[in-house]
This record gives C-alpha cells, sequence and structure tokens, in this order.
C-alpha cells in the first residue's frame, strides 16, 4: 500500500522513478576518446560475450562461437562452433567447459563432465531469454534470464514494455538441481562472482548493480548514466564494467508515456524507436533529440545520443574510478563485454563490429 502511494506521489511530482532527469557524465564518467583511439584487435560483426578459461579467449558473433588467436599487432578468428541460432551468452569453465546460451534454444553445454547435457528449463521455467553465465566451479553455473516475455533480440521492446520478468538461477550441473536467486528483475545482463563468492548482477532497466545472496537482494551502484551489461574482474583487483547505451531525457521522457509508446512501437520500424541503440546514427529517418545532434554538418560529440561507447573501471567496492570512452561522433558504440587477459583489457563494440583493445599498464592515471 505505502509503495502504491510513493509511486503514485512521484507520478504527481515527477521524482523518484517518475523524474526524466539523468546522472550526468562527470567525476569518474568524465567523456573521452579512449576507447575510439584504442587499437583494434580484429573487424568482425558484432563480436560479444568474451570469456576465457585462462589460457584461451574466446567469444561470439552471430551463430557462431570463436577463439581469439592473438599474434602481433593483430588477431585472428578460429572458428569452433557453427549453431543453429544466434549466441545470446557463454561462459568457459577453468577446466575448459563452455556454456552457450541461445537466443532460442535453451542452453548447450560442451566439454568437460557434463559434455552434452542439455538443459532447457529451471524449475519447469523454460530458458527462453538467457542473458549472462558465469560458472562458479565445474559442477555449478549461474544464469541469468533477461525476460520471460521477450528474447534477447527484443530487449527493445522489453525496455518500452516496462518489463521486469527477469531472473537469476544457480544450477547444479550433477543433478539439474536448480535455484533461484532472485525474480522480478528488469533486465539482467551482467553477471560476476567475486573472489569471495558474492553474487553481483547489472540490472539493466533500472540502472545498477545488485548483490545477490539470502534470497534478497542489495543495491550496489545505483543511477548509473546508461543501460549496464556485463561485468568481469580486474587483474589488480576491483571489477570492468561495460555499459551497451547511453540514457537520454528523451527516452526516459518516451518511458513515461504509454499511449505514444504503444503508437510508436505499433506503426514504427523497430530500428527507428525511440529507444537506446547499439550503434551510431546511420539513417536519416533515426529519432533527432531536440535537433541538437549536427552543427555545420558534422555530429557535436556532446550531441544527445542513442548510442555510446563506455568501460567503467571499478574498485573492489564496486565504486566507479575510471572510465573510457567513445562520444557521440564515434562508431566504438554498443559495448555489451570486456575481458582483462595478461596486462590488456579487451573489449567487444557490438554496435561498432570491432574488438579493441587497451593497454592497462599505460593508463594507470585511469585506473589508480
Amino acid at each position: 500500500m505505502l509503495r502504491a502511494l510513493s509511486r503514485a506521489f512521484d507520478r504527481f511530482r515527477g521524482s523518484g522513478d517518475a523524474a526524466v532527469t539523468i546522472p550526468s557524465m562527470d567525476g569518474a564518467f568524465r567523456p573521452n576518446e579512449r576507447l575510439d583511439t584504442a587499437p583494434a584487435v580484429l573487424d568482425i560483426e558484432a563480436p560479444d560475450n568474451l570469456a576465457s578459461d585462462g589460457r584461451r579467449i574466446f567469444f561470439s558473433s552471430g551463430t557462431t562461437v570463436y577463439e581469439l588467436k592473438r599474434g602481433g599487432a593483430g588477431a585472428a578468428a578460429e572458428r569452433l562452433s557453427q549453431l543453429d541460432h544466434a549466441v545470446a551468452c557463454l561462459d568457459v569453465s577453468s577446466d575448459g567447459a563452455m556454456a552457450i546460451g541461445l537466443v532460442r534454444g535453451g542452453l548447450l553445454l560442451r566439454g568437460g563432465v557434463h559434455d552434452g547435457k542439455p538443459l532447457t528449463a529451471l524449475e519447469g521455467r523454460p530458458i527462453a531469454c538467457p542473458t549472462a553465465l558465469r560458472f562458479v566451479d565445474s559442477d555449478t553455473l549461474i544464469i541469468c534470464i533477461g525476460s520471460e516475455c521477450n528474447d534477447p533480440a527484443e530487449w527493445k521492446r522489453d525496455l518500452l514494455d516496462g518489463q521486469a520478468s527477469g531472473s537469476v538461477w544457480r544450477v547444479d550441473l550433477r543433478n539439474g538441481r536448480s535455484t533461484c536467486l532472485a525474480d522480478g528483475l528488469a533486465w539482467p545482463y551482467g553477471l560476476v562472482v567475486t573472489n569471495d563468492n558474492r553474487v553481483v548482477i547489472a540490472e539493466s532497466w533500472r540502472h545498477r548493480l545488485l548483490e545477490l545472496g539470502g534470497g534478497r537482494s542489495a543495491p550496489l551502484l545505483s543511477e548509473l548514466p546508461g543501460y549496464p551489461a556485463r561485468i568481469s574482474s580486474a587483474s589488480a583487483g576491483g571489477f570492468w564494467l561495460t555499459i551497451f547505451a547511453p540514457r537520454s531525457q528523451l527516452v526516459e521522457f518516451v518511458l513515461r508515456e504509454p499511449r505514444f509508446r504503444r503508437r510508436m512501437m505499433r506503426d514504427v520500424d523497430p530500428e527507428f524507436w525511440v529507444a537506446p541503440s547499439l550503434h551510431h546514427m546511420i539513417d536519416y529517418r533515426e529519432p533527432l533529440q531536440a535537433g541538437a545532434v549536427k552543427q555545420l554538418g558534422e555530429l557535436k560529440p556532446w550531441a544527445p545520443s542513442r548510442s555510446y561507447g563506455l568501460v567503467v573501471r571499478l574498485d573492489t567496492n564496486f565504486n566507479p574510478i575510471a572510465s573510457f570512452h567513445s562520444r557521440a561522433n564515434g562508431k566504438r558504440h554498443g559495448l555489451t563485454s570486456c575481458l582483462e587477459i595478461d596486462g590488456y583489457l579487451l573489449a567487444t563494440s557490438k554496435g561498432g563490429n570491432i574488438i579493441v583493445t587497451i593497454d592497462v599498464a599505460q593508463n594507470k592515471e585511469l585506473i589508480a
């Protein structure tokens, strides 16, 4: 009752969850061009899901899983698996077992002691929208389900519909028993298990990081300036967080206008919805934001944009301490995963069709 009254009061005043204000990019989020100037590792369509077993590096692109072979100034992609459906997420255990979540078709286990074991449901609920996976050990897997209403490719619809049907599960691969760690989540998209076995997730539509445990969830970092995606550990302690799209006042306003939103989703192609995007503007039909996009024919780097590139360095308490950006006038947008290995940070720009690398040692002023 009190929660309903609070929501009604927020809607009346335009405060709380009903506010259209967004956090400014300042402090640790101060814009720069570090991603746009970072060396390219590999040009490939829509790379995603960087993972490693400590020796090899893997990633996905569409329906294919690749191993990233680094050498010299660049890298090559060696095809490992061609699947029937697009890969939504993947992880690799230290013994080389690979878990692959598909846009349609549930979860595949390849290699290790559970090779070939089917996993299509969690306590009777189908695995229809896996968004993140993490091996705790060779017998235990944690799974993020982004939504029960939409598949991973329909993330814009899930956001605009105001869905909060996501969940997080711990699965014992030996007996198939699964335990729900959290439910009613608004698109859980990232997942990390800390050294002290805490489970932390990125809840995209609520712009925050949550710690799960004991049947409860506690916010660790709230009011992010964008929609968080995958999280990975940093070698010096702390974590790396990718943010796949920025928040904007225009999108926040549309989210609070149900009649307009429903008509837009009914009559307009999804590519041109007033919604976040993974790639920079490539079509004149895309929605402008107050006309403040171009000046003298050049896209403003500070323009309100539906897409952006952002990787955030977090300390051990999940506080942001530094960030790497590709601004509105850049093209390395839609960062969905990152991985630090051998002193370098790799990041997938799904919207920019490229994997980039950052020399962590040469950027100590940003990550200290």
